[in-house]
This record gives structure tokens, sequence and C-alpha cells, in this order.
């Protein structure tokens, strides 16, 4: 099992500022695969300026702040997983927007996983990861814009976290404004059964120590 080690890929933040203007975008550097890095690179890049688009949709006046940030949630065993967040402010508005979004990929391939890339197919993910969200929703108490909690998306917003996947909510989707971006870690050990066969959850789930 000691094969799955590998060290963490390397990575720097590019800044781009103008007024009012911070963003921080990640940029992967010395891997072994040239073309790799480019994929992964160009991919950032469009994250960046996904989010920078997507605050069009909330932010209409004139812009006074904008800052994007972002931060690496795993980085070990050739996967790499990291959340993105772009927070503007324009006036007149009664006050600011945070969007987000997330990336997981294999650093040796350059392959990006979707949710339902995790799973063995026809495994129920969306029932299970549902019924774990509908779980933590009752425990923590969270506040529901529109109850009952349904059901995740298929292609529900994730990260990996060490050894958890996170799905998780933007923005007065399901909670109010003031809960922020709702944040449900699942342990990959309870979703071992589903995952699929040498897949990240699988590979995060072994113990090499």
């Amino acid at each position: 099992m000691t094969s799955l080690f590998q060290l963490p890929v390397q990575v720097e933040t590019e800044t781009v500022t103008s007024p009012g203007v911070t963003i921080y975008t990640p940029r992967l550097s010395d891997l072994r695969s040239p073309t790799v890095q480019k994929k992964l690179n160009a991919a950032f890049s469009g994250l960046t300026a996904s989010l920078v688009n997507e605050q069009k949709k909330y932010q209409t006046g004139t812009l006074r702040e904008m800052t994007g940030h972002y931060e690496v949630k795993t980085n070990q065993r050739g996967l790499l997983s990291l959340i993105a967040t772009n927070y503007a402010y324009s006036a007149p508005m009664a006050h600011g927007y945070t969007v987000a979004e997330s990336l997981t990929c294999d650093v040796n391939s350059g392959n990006f996983f979707t949710l339902s890339q995790l799973f063995k197919p026809g495994s129920g993910y969306v029932e299970l990861l549902s019924q774990h969200v509908r779980a933590q929703l009752h425990r923590r108490k969270l506040p529901l814009l529109n109850p009952p909690f349904k059901s995740v998306w298929p292609d529900q917003n994730f990260y990996l976290a060490d050894k958890s996947l996170v799905v998780y909510f933007d923005l007065l989707e399901i909670t109010p404004y003031y809960v922020g971006f709702p944040m449900f870690p699942i342990s990959v050990y309870d979703l071992l059964p589903i995952a699929a066969e040498g897949g990240p959850l699988d590979i995060l789930a072994v113990d090499v120590s």
C-alpha cells in the first residue's frame, strides 16, 4: 500500500490586482508532465474567470471591491482538491456577495472528477449523501429556507479534505444568507461500500502509516 505515497505538488499563487480588486489564483509548477501542468493551470485560470463572471449576476452596480481566494483542501497521493471563492461588492447594493466553486483532479493524468465519478455506477450515491446531509442539518440545527430538505444534486459541489468528502451548497441555496456556505463533511469510510474502486475515496481511505 505504500506505493500510494506521492509528494504533494508545488502550488504557487498568481496575484492580479487593480484598484479595489485582488484575486489569487493557484498555479502548479514542476509537474512531471508539462502537458498536464498546462491543462491544470488553464483550468484554474478558467475557474477564477468563471467566478468573476458569476458575480455579474449578483453585483450589478458600480464595483467597489472584489477579492478572490483559494484554499487547497487535499494535496496528497496524486490528488489535488481545492475551493476558490470570490467576494464582490458594488454600490448601491445592500451588501456584498460571495460565490464559490471547487475542483478535484488527478495531478498525474490531468483528469478532473465529477461527484458521480467518485462512486460505483448505479450505487445510489445521491440518496446516501442526502441522508448524511439531512442528519447533519438536524444535528447542527441549521435553518432551511424551504423545509424539508429534499436531496443533493447528482452534480453537487464538493471537495475532498483529508479523509472526508465535503458537499456544500451556494449562498441562499438552502439556508439563509447569514449561515454562509453550508458544508457537510462525510467520512470516506462511510462511503467505501459504494466508492469507485481505485477512485479518490478509495485512495484516501487507505492507511499507509
